[in-house]
């Protein structure tokens, strides 16, 4: 009876996103009372159970995806990301410009989050294009290939960042298997898949070209590179010198503390303000308005973060966590394939990866506490690779692809809906890979 009630409740959670069109949040906070109500939580106590999901999922991660967005607003408003792709280009040539995007792709889209990533990146695509007169399917499709794999796979974006925390995975080496998973995710559903889409006729839309800052207004290669890379950097390196040094001393805890991905981003944000913001003469005024953009564009993101935990402690409050790993655990399923197919499932049916992904966390978390013997820094990268799948007419980023690319829905599938499966599957694979490894 349980796992039929989990059941009507998701099928609900779908046509209220999908069908009714309602807010994610209001659809998470209608769908998580109604499964407290019916799963026996006495109804005074289901008022606690909402408060608790909700301040626990959000104090966890709000500064890390607060400052995460304002950072990587100002990594591209302030001509950082034109920079990088400006040296890439130089650097790979004209014959190798797609591996250039690329790279800018993977390089931006750590610290900024998808839609902001893909609408500011975009015109740069457009602007190859047409310098140089290339297909822009093929141009394009490698760079958000990357912006992709980066938003499902890595730290600081939403849904691997609030996995973490649920799953009490390791930030620094999630990010670093992200990585290691993220270099072939790319090359196979960038440009590889890429190469085969040549001939899809494809004119985008004059209106989305951007005009480019003049050179004298850019910041230096060196900057922007290191202030779009810093959070990784500093990731990298103190979740490397924590398991490889085990002493109690005063710089172990020092690196402890600076490791600490909120402390992380708080000075990659400062070191941002100054080295893109105050450094290249904008003003504290314009800074300010700047991160004011920056956290409306993901209050709605946080929100439905803060739904699916709600979502998550109803289950926890009645019991029926208990209930679902049981009967998951029956199946015998590898843990990380169900996972990654829960995920795929809820993407398909309904359209978010964020959503996907942290309904799949919320139902499958009390695995990670019954069983030990499984990653939880693999489990966290399962679940966003299956919440990166066949993205096709229930997703927001399906219609930014087709309207800026100017397609045909067929030509939209062809492209964008098969290169997020190729990202998904390909992310599977490389979990179970490594899991034989770490």
């Amino acid at each position: 009876m349980t796992l039929l009630t989990i059941l009507f409740c998701i099928i609900l959670l779908v046509l209220l996103v999908s069908w009714a069109k309602i807010n994610p949040f209001v659809a998470f906070l209608i769908v998580s009372i109604t499964a407290g109500i019916l799963l026996g939580i006495p109804l005074d106590q289901v008022g606690k159970s909402v408060q608790k999901g909700l301040g626990d999922t959000l104090g966890a991660i709000t500064i890390i995806i607060c400052l995460g967005a304002m950072t990587g607003k100002l990594v591209a408003t302030s001509g950082a990301a034109q920079k990088i792709a400006e040296v890439l280009v130089n650097l790979f040539g004209v014959k190798h410009i797609q591996w250039a995007l690329v790279v800018v792709g993977f390089i931006v889209g750590i610290p900024l989050f998808y839609n902001t990533g893909f609408v500011l990146m975009v015109p740069l695509i457009f602007s190859v294009v047409y310098k140089y007169k290339l297909p822009a399917v093929y141009i394009g499709l490698p760079m958000l290939a990357a912006l992709s794999v980066t938003h499902g796979f890595l730290p600081p974006h939403p849904s691997p960042t609030a996995l973490v925390g649920m799953f009490h995975a390791n930030m620094g080496k999630t990010l670093i298997y992200g990585i290691i998973l993220a270099i072939p995710a790319i090359i196979l559903a960038g440009p590889v898949f890429a190469s085969t889409l040549k001939k899809i006729p494809s004119s985008p839309l004059a209106t989305f070209r951007a005009d480019e800052l003049p050179a004298d207004k850019l910041p230096g290669a060196a900057n922007s590179f290191l202030t779009a890379l810093l959070p990784v950097i500093l990731l990298m390196a103190s979740a490397f010198y924590l398991n490889t040094d085990h002493s109690t001393g005063a710089l172990h805890k020092f690196i402890t503390f600076i490791g600490d991905a909120p402390i992380v981003m708080l000075i990659s944000f400062i070191f941002a303000t100054y080295s893109l913001g105050i450094k290249q003469k904008i003003s504290m005024k314009k800074l300010a308005d700047l991160y004011g953009d920056a956290i409306k564009d993901i209050a709605a993101i946080l929100l439905i973060i803060g739904g699916s935990g709600i979502f998550k402690q109803v289950l926890v409050d009645s019991g029926a966590d208990k209930d679902i790993t049981t009967i998951l655990l029956g199946f015998h399923l590898q843990p990380l394939i169900l996972g990654w197919l829960l995920a795929a499932i809820i993407r398909i049916s309904l359209g978010s990866a964020t959503v996907a992904g942290l309904t799949t966390a919320g139902i499958i978390s009390t695995m990670m506490v019954n069983n030990h013997n499984i990653n939880p820094n693999l489990m966290v990268l399962s679940i966003g690779a299956g919440s990166l799948a066949f993205s096709h007419v229930n997703d927001g980023g399906f219609w930014m692809f087709k309207e800026y690319f100017n397609l045909s829905i067929k030509d939209t599938i062809r492209s964008w809906s098969l290169m997020e499966s190729i990202v998904s599957v390909v992310g599977l694979i490389g979990v179970l890979i490594l899991n034989q490894v770490v």
